[in-house]
């Protein structure tokens, strides 16, 4: 799985039976054939697609206002409570982030003004799986922030044969225009525009191999959030670990696909045996044990360090999406790890209230991209861009300098450009 070499003091007690990234099967050509219809077709090309992959005819792919209300009408209460809850929940921490990122305007010599902005993206579309499940947590994950950064329009689109709550969701979100469209023909609609999609300026959002594959094809023109692959969750647990809560954790992330990596990195061999019979007992009387044990069979690990230091290499070298300290010194330990998509730490963090409600974001990276990159944030949907304003003392500043590299690297036009200001001003470079 990883590129990095593994320390080799490490003891496997259970390994992966299969590989997440050799497993992930090239579908590069029908994206290419889905991308290039959509382009050449528009409308017509989702059309098809949809019936094809998603089995719905739709004469018309926009929800309209009384779809939304009477998605809204029929949510149960208490799901809308706890979607409320949610939102208020990630609009605060969205907020408090957004407050963090200042605009800048400094003299860096005399005359010489430069700056930078922070620019609210035009226009964004969010991918809203459907999944094995009603994910109502997705679209609060993707929408809100857009829109706390001040996107002008956020686009949502979510399979056709999303359940009803999933179209609630968007509402309460926040989505100024809701898409029953799916799959990568989704993107390819977001990114390229028909009649009826409008073309966005950067796409957001998690999705399946398809999904992931068309996000990566547009980017360029298109701005993407990352590429994102199966979901991970790893833990780092010490003598102190609970083998009944660990288990439980794992399997929890487990149960979202057969393809979830999930993973135990401990310093204590007792534990992980434990840990090891308690995953078997727990799938004995999980309801989602088909697809959790598949998970666990196919990409589950149990990683025995021999000591703290070596517990903490290997996680940073997995890069987890989703990691739990479970350590007698959970934020000692926690301010010495450098790579994961996002930190829980302390027994009582579980991802699962990330997961749904707590207000960090779950579009996380995975695959090892915790190395480079963290998850969906408000500055996901703000570009930092620089400006620049000069006095004639700040072109008696830099043009001599700049004249005179232009010189030396033979870019004539350059040097040409620098000298003229001074000229007009009668300085010698």
């Amino acid at each position: 799985m990883t590129r990095l070499p593994i320390p080799e003091s490490i003891r496997f007690i259970k390994t992966p039976a299969r590989d997440a990234v050799a497993d992930n099967r090239p579908v590069e050509e029908l994206v290419a054939e889905i991308l290039g219809r959509v382009k050449a077709e528009g409308d017509a090309a989702v059309r098809d697609y949809s019936a094809r992959f998603d089995k719905a005819e739709l004469e018309s792919f926009e929800v309209t206002p009384a779809q939304r209300e009477a998605a809204l009408a029929n949510l149960d209460p208490q799901t809308r409570a706890d979607t409320e809850f949610a939102i208020a929940n990630v609009r605060a921490f969205a907020e408090a982030q957004l407050a963090s990122l200042s605009e800048v305007e400094v003299e860096v010599r005399p005359g010489v003004h430069l700056g930078h902005r922070n620019i609210p993206l035009e226009r964004v579309g969010c991918y809203v799986p459907g999944g094995r499940y009603p994910l109502l947590s997705a679209p609060i994950m993707t929408i809100v922030p857009a829109k706390v950064a001040g996107c002008e329009e956020v686009i949502a689109c979510l399979p056709p044969n999303a359940h009803e709550a999933m179209i609630a969701g968007c509402h309460l979100s926040g989505a100024d225009r809701i898409f029953r469209i799916g799959g990568a023909q989704a993107i390819a609609a977001m990114a390229l525009g028909t009649e009826t999609v409008p073309a966005v300026d950067k796409i957001v959002g998690p999705g399946n191999a398809f999904v992931n594959e068309a996000k990566r094809q547009v980017f360029g023109p298109v701005g993407i959030d990352q590429l994102a692959g199966p979901s991970e969750i790893f833990i780092l647990a010490d003598h102190t670990g609970d083998a009944e809560m660990l288990a439980t954790d794992l399997l929890a992330q487990a149960e979202h696909d057969t393809r979830t990596r999930v993973g135990l990195i401990t310093t204590d061999a007792a534990l992980a045996e434990a840990v090891l019979k308690e995953v078997d007992a727990q799938l004995a009387t999980l309801s989602t044990a088909e697809t959790a044990g598949q998970a666990w069979r196919d990409y589950g690990e149990i990683a025995l360090c021999p000591d703290e230091a070596t517990m903490i290499a290997y996680s940073d070298i997995v890069a987890a999406e989703h990691l739990q300290v479970h350590t007698e010194d959970a934020h000692g330990l926690s301010k010495r790890l450098r790579h994961y998509g996002s930190l829980f730490i302390g027994t009582n963090s579980s991802v699962v209230y990330s997961d749904k409600c707590s207000g960090t974001n779950h579009t996380l990276p995975t695959m090892g991209a915790g190395r480079y990159t963290g998850g969906l944030w408000v500055g996901t949907y703000i570009k930092t861009v620089t400006h620049q304003w000069l006095t004639e003392e700040g072109v008696r500043q830099v043009a001599p300098p700049a004249a005179r590299q232009a010189a030396s690297e033979t870019l004539e036009g350059h040097r040409r450009a620098a000298q003229l200001r001074l000229d007009r001003m009668k300085v010698e470079a």
